[in-house]
């Protein structure tokens, strides 16, 4: 197994079962409360600054925030985030009316629809290979937004729930931390925090989307109903149903009530074969029902 510094897409293919049930984490927002504080603090900020949108700034942010954080989107890449919250911006009357320029991002969309891998050393590949300019904007932005977060964003403690389920896990099952975070940053909050010796990988966005590492870590090596991903977001969700798997919900701003019911009742359930159908079914559609697809000013202008 590879060092904490240096997961490859190879220590996911050459992941080995050891138990009979394998469980994927996802990081950020689920075992920890650092979403809104990442999100507001230091993704938005920087994107105000670094695309000179100050006189609309207050706009920049409910976009941001609904594509990053108050949506069914929450949860998704930088890069695809970054898209919809200009594309948000564009359509709205109040950014049109204020003569405010918003970048369109086309080489943005065209990396993002490469199938590269959505993180910082797939997007300076790009950049050197393509000496884009607007691609180099992003990196410096997603490096600045990196930087900040690593002097700024400190010894965020994991849900208290989350510890003790995590440690429950640990004693059952095999399990990874599966995020779209960069590794350095998972791997420094994981570590700082002294929960890395319950997961047997940390892969963040350099290895793939979620889909990818439940793919190469688990697929064909455990049966899909011993396969169980958790998280916050819908991009969780989908990345299990991508692979058959179960999906545990962490419901956004019900995480302690979420990781107490999993670890008192759930994962039991899960490895008692009693997971699937109903009770999940239930989890999913209560989990749904708190990410709305419609941003709220414009629900506003409909009444």
């Amino acid at each position: 197994m590879a060092s904490s510094t240096s997961y490859t897409r190879e220590d996911l293919i050459n992941f080995a079962p050891s138990r009979q049930a394998f469980v994927g984490i996802d990081s950020d927002g689920c075992v920890f409360d650092s979403m809104e504080i990442k999100q507001k603090k230091c993704f938005h900020p920087l994107i105000i600054s670094h695309w000179k949108l100050e006189r609309i700034a207050e706009y920049v942010s409910e976009a941001a925030q609904f594509a990053n954080l108050y949506s069914k989107w929450r949860g998704q890449n930088r890069f695809p985030a970054l898209i919809m919250t200009f594309d948000l911006l564009r359509e709205r009357p109040e950014v049109r009316e204020s003569g405010v320029p918003i970048p369109e991002l086309f080489s943005l969309r065209k990396f993002v629809a490469s199938g590269a891998a959505l993180g910082n050393p797939e997007l300076e590949r790009a950049v050197e290979e393509t000496r884009d300019p607007e691609l180099l904007s992003v990196l410096e932005w997603s490096k600045a937004v990196n930087d900040l977060i690593a002097r700024t964003v400190k010894k965020v403690p994991p849900f208290q729930w989350a510890r003790r389920s995590l440690e429950k896990i640990a004693a059952h099952a095999d399990a990874i931390c599966v995020s779209q975070t960069p590794a350095e940053a998972l791997i420094r909050e994981w570590d700082e925090n002294g929960i890395t010796p319950f997961v047997r990988i940390i892969a963040g966005q350099e290895l793939g989307t979620k889909a990818d590492h439940i793919r190469l870590a688990a697929g064909g090596k455990y049966p899909p109903e011993k396969i169980l991903m958790i998280g916050d977001a819908p991009g969780d969700k989908k990345a299990a149903k991508a692979n058959n798997a179960m999906f545990y919900p962490i419901n956004p701003g019900r995480e302690e009530e979420s990781w107490k019911r999993f670890h008192e009742e759930a994962f039991d359930r899960f490895l008692a074969g009693k997971y699937a159908g109903a009770y999940e079914a239930e989890l999913i559609e209560e989990f749904d029902a708190l990410l709305p697809d419609i941003p709220p000013w414009k629900k506003s202008a409909r009444r």
